[in-house]
């Protein structure tokens, strides 16, 4: 079987129940499963508390604010870092601020160690504050913690249609490529490679079919942590550093801006010359999982949203973009306007 068509087969076990353990085979993830447990003993216990990044971002800047809800887990939470100017919602807020020219509000809902199955609490809580926007990432702790690929996906499909049903735009960063990540021993290491990268293709399917977008992560820190891991890398070689938040963010700010129509003119319209361009869904979603940073959504054609090779979708090389300066969050509206004579 092909990849893609082993991502579409996955996909389809979480929304209609199948077992999914044909991701890799039942003998790959009997070594998953025994040997998870050393790399969580190498990486250690989640246990730090988290700055938190909720409130208001873009001192000075007019209305109406832009409102984005951060869900997942530590990779959305920052474990690892010591102010809340060094967390992704940080720097998410604040480069959402500077590049839309708006305020923006961002609670953050995402909580450390946290799995597909804990997103039905971290919606039920976000909803209330009337998102525009949802930014999801979430994956990591599923193999760690040995979910089924399966029950993985069908939580974050059934996430991400609760979120659209509300009228919130949902952007979603994919599995990161855990083969990238040192503690992780070897042969489990390679086994988590292949079991992260196929959860994130399957992930971009289901995520799609259900009207969100991904942006793949894979190993956009893989080469800076080979370079200088401890820049790039906290003092757990699992989690990112300050430095390896703001690249994360970096790569995931232009289609968050994009998915409220506040992307640049010249990013409206796929270029052959990035690599973008009309797919079907199974293999842009395996195209996605080797080059980080691409962007899947779904599209049309010809008035069909279907074609021989399943949904089609529109795959996107975007520009990424520096958080810029990143500030500590307001904790009213009003307390960042400008004053009025």
């Amino acid at each position: 079987m092909g990849r893609a068509a082993a991502a579409r087969k996955l996909a389809s076990a979480a929304a209609y129940g199948g077992g999914g353990l044909s991701l890799l085979g039942a003998s790959l993830y009997g070594l998953l499963r025994a040997e998870a447990k050393v790399a969580r003993k190498a990486i250690g216990r989640i246990e730090a508390r988290v700055p938190d990044p909720t409130g208001w971002y873009g001192r000075g800047r007019p209305g109406p604010a832009i409102k984005v809800a951060l869900l997942g887990d530590s990779s959305a939470a920052g474990y690892g870092v010591s102010t809340v100017e060094e967390t992704p919602g940080a720097f998410l807020g604040s480069g959402m601020a500077a590049r839309a020219n708006r305020r923006v509000h961002l609670g953050a809902f995402c909580v450390s160690g946290a799995k597909s199955s804990d997103l039905v609490g971290q919606i039920k809580a976000a909803l209330p504050t009337a998102p525009d926007v949802a930014v999801i990432l979430i994956g990591a702790n599923d193999v760690t913690h040995r979910m089924l690929p399966s029950e993985s996906v069908r939580f974050l499909s059934e996430a991400v249609r609760r979120l659209q049903d509300a009228g919130v735009q949902v952007v979603v960063g994919t599995c990161p490529d855990l083969g990238t990540v040192r503690p992780i021993p070897q042969p489990l290491r390679q086994v988590a490679r292949q079991w992260s990268r196929r959860l994130a293709a399957a992930q971009t399917i289901a995520v799609v079919e259900a009207g969100g977008r991904t942006v793949s992560l894979g190993s956009i820190l893989g080469p800076e942590f080979d370079a200088d891991p401890t820049v790039f890398f906290g003092p757990d070689r699992f989690h990112p550093s300050a430095a390896g938040y703001s690249s994360l963010v970096g790569v995931l700010l232009p289609s968050v801006l994009a998915s409220l129509g506040l992307g640049p003119d010249d990013e409206e319209h796929p270029q052959t010359r990035r690599g973008e361009g009309l797919r079907p869904i199974g293999k842009a979603a395996v195209h996605a999982t080797r080059n980080p940073g691409t962007e899947i959504d779904g599209t049309e054609v010809g008035g069909s949203a279907r074609g021989p090779g399943g949904r089609w979708v529109l795959q996107m090389r975007r520009r990424w973009l520096s958080p810029g300066d990143v500030e500590a969050p307001e904790s009213s509206e009003d307390s960042g306007a400008p004053e009025t004579v």
